[in-house]
């Protein structure tokens, strides 16, 4: 045998062998055709095809993981955001995502782009920045839904960055220091009204009880007594005086 044709022989036996023998990862699924029309879906393992009736399109069952571009997303409150997320998916049904979409890959990551716009854009900035890990369900949820049909499982969805522009973030910066000022007000009120509502059930206590009058008196001069002063003038409460008035209007009549 002419070694020229030895060498297409061998060419041939190993095209051969190379379109007959595959062999999947345990991660792996091979979705077989059979003259064009769907088979069945085979492997992990060494699977066998009849090279020209039978083809093969590999399948990675693994989570993939992809970054959802920055989008410009215009708030419930007209305010003008830029949001990028990522998303954690897998394929769960391997003839699905052959045979329902081209490509599964690209339509997942358009479908997520616009689901996130819509999805934000359904609620204000504030929900936005403090209700970030129901915004992420949310978006998870409607994602889940849609690529159910390509045989897709959306596992996770998570907001990464929310940018605003300098003007906003000075109004949030004076929208916060306006409200720690309110709050310091309304505190400052609360402590005078309880204050006015001790002093004046403290009031009432001294004008029915003289002893307790007179008690809170002394105690008044020796406070002032402790005072680094050369002279100190206090009044003479007319408790004090009026035992004297009766003596001496008894001594006239």
């Amino acid at each position: 045998m002419p070694l020229a044709t030895f060498g297409i022989i061998a060419a041939l036996v190993v095209v051969i062998v190379y379109n007959t023998i595959k062999i999947l990862k345990e991660y792996e699924r091979g979705v077989i055709f059979f003259l064009g029309r769907f088979q069945k879906v085979k492997g992990p393992g060494l699977i066998i095809l009849v090279p020209g009736i039978q083809k093969m399109t590999k399948v990675d069952l693994r989570v993939i993981v992809m970054d959802v571009p920055t989008q410009d997303v215009i708030s419930r409150d007209n305010v003008s955001v830029k949001v990028n997320a990522v998303i954690y998916f897998r394929i769960v049904d391997p003839e699905k995502a052959v045979i329902r979409v081209a490509n599964v890959f690209e339509a997942t990551s358009q479908l997520s782009q616009t689901t996130l716009r819509s999805v934000l854009g359904q609620h204000e900035l504030d929900d936005m920045l403090a209700e970030r890990d129901k915004l992420n369900a949310d978006i998870q949820n409607l994602l889940d839904q849609r690529t159910d049909n390509w045989g897709i499982k959306v596992a996770n969805v998570e907001i990464k960055h929310v940018d605003l522009d300098e003007s906003m973030i000075r109004a949030i910066a004076q929208q916060a220091e306006a409200e720690r000022a309110r709050r310091a007000k309304v505190i400052n009120a609360e402590g005078e009204k309880q204050a006015a509502t001790m002093l004046s059930e403290a009031a009432k206590i001294l004008a029915t009880e003289e002893q307790s009058l007179q008690l809170r008196y002394l105690q008044t001069l020796k406070e002032i007594s402790s005072e680094r002063t050369n002279t100190i003038v206090f009044p003479m409460p007319i408790e004090f005086v009026q035992p004297f008035l009766h003596l001496v209007k008894s001594k006239e009549s």
